[in-house]
């Protein structure tokens, strides 16, 4: 594995961890508390991100996902569906060759790299959703949050990814925003 494959496998972990322990936090309640990617609500946006974890490891391991992105993955137990998810996806990601395969997602056919690049986004911007929603944001990993902003900026010309339903166009972040908050509003989302 060169240095780059492991670094976007350490991202994902990242991601994976810093989101597992938002889930970890959320209150009974919260499940249906609206969260700053404007069309989902919390239960929503986990069960996007633990389909999207299962769909990228079934295409990582050549198996079959079980069911389509928007399935309901959550059933009665939102955090042991995360949990088992973060698992499988985990191990996928650290398969030998994992980043030499082709992933087909609804993006299209994409290179390992690029693919873990979008996980690496999934995981991590639905964490800051839900720990946006849940009020935790103190529980987030905000070095892994301005690294994500810090490679999306770099990417240049990141605007043909700003599409409505996914990221909206940049917006202004509160005075003194963290992380997450710089993140957020570079996606078009705001933290309040």
């Amino acid at each position: 594995m060169t240095d780059a494959d492991a670094d976007a496998v350490r991202r994902i972990e990242r991601a994976i961890g810093a989101t597992g322990l938002v889930v970890a936090g959320v209150a009974e309640g919260q499940w249906v508390k609206p969260t700053p990617c404007t069309e989902w609500d919390a239960r929503a946006v986990l069960n996007h991100t633990v389909g999207g974890m299962r769909i990228f490891a079934a295409e990582l391991n050549g198996t079959d996902p079980g069911a389509e992105h928007e399935s309901d993955w959550l059933g009665t137990d939102p955090k042991g569906a995360y949990a088992d998810a973060a698992e499988v996806d985990r191990a996928a990601w650290n398969r030998p060759g994992a980043l030499d395969t082709t992933v087909h997602i609804s993006l299209g056919a994409l290179p390992g790299p690029t693919a873990a690049l979008i996980h690496f986004t999934e995981v991590c911007v639905h964490g800051v959703d839900l720990a946006v929603a849940t009020g935790q944001q103190a529980v987030l990993d905000e070095e892994l949050c301005a690294e994500l902003l810090s490679v999306m900026r770099g990417m240049g010309g990141f605007d043909a990814f700003r599409v409505p339903g996914v990221f909206g166009p940049e917006v202004q972040p509160a005075p003194g925003a963290a992380p997450h908050g710089q993140l957020l509003a570079y996606l078009g989302r705001t933290a309040a």
